[in-house]
């Protein structure tokens, strides 16, 4: 022991509470010097990262400043003798040529294409004019199935290796692989048998050795981003792919990704410095129609059937239910017994008997797949000339790819949504576990309760943003909630006061928790406060959403070991009646003059086409202007509801008559 010790522990024997006071307020200085320095750092680290953001843009930047669209490339004359003879195609597509050619010369691209612009093509092509064997991930078997079934009938040696490959067949890919005489040209995997299988990497790793390991082409590469709208944990094992093989070119492509989740997939793939094309959104022959809100009462198979059977005969279409196989057995029982041919498509169903219904439906034996989303991502068949969901997709990311795949021959098809305000509530309780998956559902939902809903035709462009035709009108009708304050502006108010309302505190006074019932009925006595009418049970149900997305109220998710609960708390932001009056009068101001205006700027639309929209409806609604008519009402009451320093608007006549009405609905409508 040092003096210095001994002289610390006689201070510390004279004066205990003085040496700990002293102590405490040396940790106190201490901590706030790491504070400070931990502060720094982290400034410095993020200084690091944009200025490595910067480089990389920049060393991508200069990339894309290259001309990739040569024709004097040492191969461009093989490229285009074998795009004609094999493929039978006589030109490409915009950014095809220049995804080839990057490939080819050993970049590392990722192409951001609409669906049915030619994605597959650009390994393909490539793969037939190259050495050795171009590996193929893609997300799902059935996607695998079509594209080796669709170049089989060019005579390409592709094959699929997957777990459910026969062992003679895995030995014949796994031969094919190190024999440069093996006419294999592509190879089509999982990720899952990538991250699973040693056995399958060692031969890659040996593939590689020989020089055989052409390109690795990535499917739906928006799978690897947790930020995407269908990540698999199993593609970011991909990352290891450039550092076990970092001679073989990496070529990404996707339909629907923003600039964040590729940022995220050139970090997950290490290929920081790659090159990103990006092809426009917009698809003009894909009509977008939101034809109704739905209601619990509304025979949805007879629209279907009527629909499908109707005037879209005899043409081949896409049918999505929930992600919930019983749905897609339901709806396709239902519309076999209307006389549509058709057949479910989900996971629970055999292997063999999933492939068999493909090949119908490829086959044009079946006119329409009722499937999950399970079904079709990716899948080559031009001729589709419709695409129904019988319920939201749970982002605007998925419905623009599952709609995308109508209308691939460039002829118009249309893409109709149907969707009532239980379904939000059913997909909330699925996506709420992923990192953005309520706000892309609300995103959704934002599209669904849009004020024109009806006679719509939407366009996709840029980073998915809505552009409405309607938006040529003097009061702009908005399709995203971004430009709400700038409509709220122009609307002139009735004269009610700020005055805040908290919904939904706590439990309601038959001691159940808030549902989604309970925010209809709610909006229901918010519109009755300022209009003093009675209200049909559907107007309120086109409000419900707003609190939701706005931030007013919020979701909360509970786990039972039967199923996972869904109920509403109130959130932060409070709900004003001044922003529901907002909402209310700007459904009213459009309903009131815009209708004959919108009719009137689609018919002057490049877009519209007889064969989808008669004309008579448009030139009716040119004539008469908009539909006076007040629609029958469906009186509700409003019982649940506690708010402080307010009556119930409602005569007691008026609730005892609705009070069964009103139970009918609200059980019919409750999600679980």
């Amino acid at each position: 022991m040092t003096f210095k010790q001994v002289m610390e522990i006689a201070v510390w024997k004279q004066d205990p509470a003085a040496t700990l006071r002293q102590v405490e307020a040396d940790i106190r200085r201490i901590s706030r010097e790491i504070e400070v320095m931990q502060t720094k750092k982290a400034r410095l680290i993020s200084k690091r990262d944009k200025i490595k953001d910067a480089v990389q843009q920049q060393k991508s930047a200069e990339l894309s400043n290259r001309d990739w669209d040569r024709k004097d490339f040492p191969w461009t004359q093989e490229l285009q003798e074998k795009l004609t003879s094999v493929f039978g195609i006589q030109k490409l597509r915009a950014h095809q040529l220049p995804t080839m050619n990057a490939t080819l010369s050993g970049i590392d691209c990722i192409l951001i294409m609409p669906t049915g612009g030619g994605k597959s093509l650009c390994y393909q092509l490539p793969a037939l004019v190259s050495k050795g064997v171009t590996l193929v991930v893609s997300p799902l078997l059935a996607l695998m199935e079509d594209q080796i079934m669709g170049l089989q009938k060019y005579n390409v040696q592709a094959y699929m290796c997957t777990g459910k490959t026969s062992a003679a067949d895995v030995k014949m890919i796994h031969t094919a692989m190190l024999d440069p005489k093996a006419p294999m040209k592509l190879l089509y995997v999982t990720p899952e048998k990538l991250a699973k299988s040693k056995r399958f990497m060692t031969y890659l790793q040996k593939m590689y050795t020989a020089g055989r390991f052409a390109r690795l082409a990535i499917d739906e590469v928006h799978c690897c981003s947790q930020w995407g709208h269908d990540f698999r944990p199993d593609y970011k094992f991909l990352g290891i792919m450039r550092t076990q093989f970092p001679k073989t070119p990496i070529v990404g492509l996707t339909a629907t990704a923003t600039s964040r989740v590729i940022k995220d997939v050139q970090k997950i793939l290490n290929i920081p410095e790659s090159l990103i094309l990006k092809a426009s959104f917009n698809r003009p022959n894909l009509y977008y129609q939101n034809l109704k809100q739905i209601s619990i009462f509304h025979d949805q198979v007879s629209d279907h059937s009527y629909l499908v059977s109707g005037d879209l005969l005899p043409q081949s279409g896409v049918n999505y239910s929930l992600e919930l196989s019983n749905d897609a057995e339901t709806l396709s029982t239902d519309l076999r017994k209307k006389g549509v041919k058709v057949r479910q498509y989900h996971a629970m169903m055999e292997a063999e008997h999933r492939t068999i219904v493909h090949q119908k439906w490829i086959n044009n034996e079946l006119q329409a797949v009722v499937a999950t989303i399970a079904f079709g991502m990716g899948i080559d068949k031009p001729d589709v000339r419709f695409v129904i969901h019988h319920c939201i997709s749970k982002s605007m990311e998925n419905f623009y790819q599952e709609s995308g795949r109508a209308g691939r021959d460039d002829k118009p098809a249309k893409c109709i949504v149907y969707w009532r305000l239980a379904d939000m509530f059913r997909q909330s309780t699925m996506v709420f576990t992923e990192q953005t998956g309520l706000e892309n559902l609300y995103g959704m939902i934002t599209y669904c309760v849009d004020q024109l809903r009806n006679l719509r035709t939407l366009t996709f462009e840029g980073s998915l943003k809505l552009h409405s035709l309607y938006d040529a009108t003097k009061n702009i009708v908005y399709t995203n909630v971004r430009n709400m304050d700038r409509v709220v502006k122009n609307v002139k108010m009735h004269q009610v006061g700020e005055k805040q309302i908290t919904m939904f505190e706590g439990q309601s006074p038959n001691g159940k928790r808030r549902s989604g019932p309970d925010l209809i009925h709610f909006i229901s006595f918010i519109i009755r406060q300022i209009t003093m009418k009675i209200i049909m049970f559907e107007e309120p149900a086109t409000f419900a959403p707003y609190p939701l997305i706005f931030g007013n109220i919020e979701e909360s998710f509970t786990f039972s070991s039967m199923a996972i609960s869904r109920h509403i708390l109130p959130a932060l932001k409070k709900f004003t009646i001044s922003s529901m009056t907002a909402i209310f009068e700007i459904r009213k101001e459009i309903l009131r003059e815009k209708d004959s205006q919108a009719a009137n700027q689609l018919l002057k639309s490049t877009l519209w086409d007889p064969a989808i929209f008669p004309k008579e409806v448009f030139e009716t609604l040119k004539k008469k202007g908009p539909d006076k008519k007040t629609p029958p009402t469906q009186k509700i009451t409003t019982e649940d509801f506690s708010i402080p320093g307010q009556d119930s608007v409602y005569s007691k006549e008026e609730k005892n008559a609705n009070n069964e009405r009103e139970n009918k609905i609200g059980s019919s409508e409750q999600c679980h």
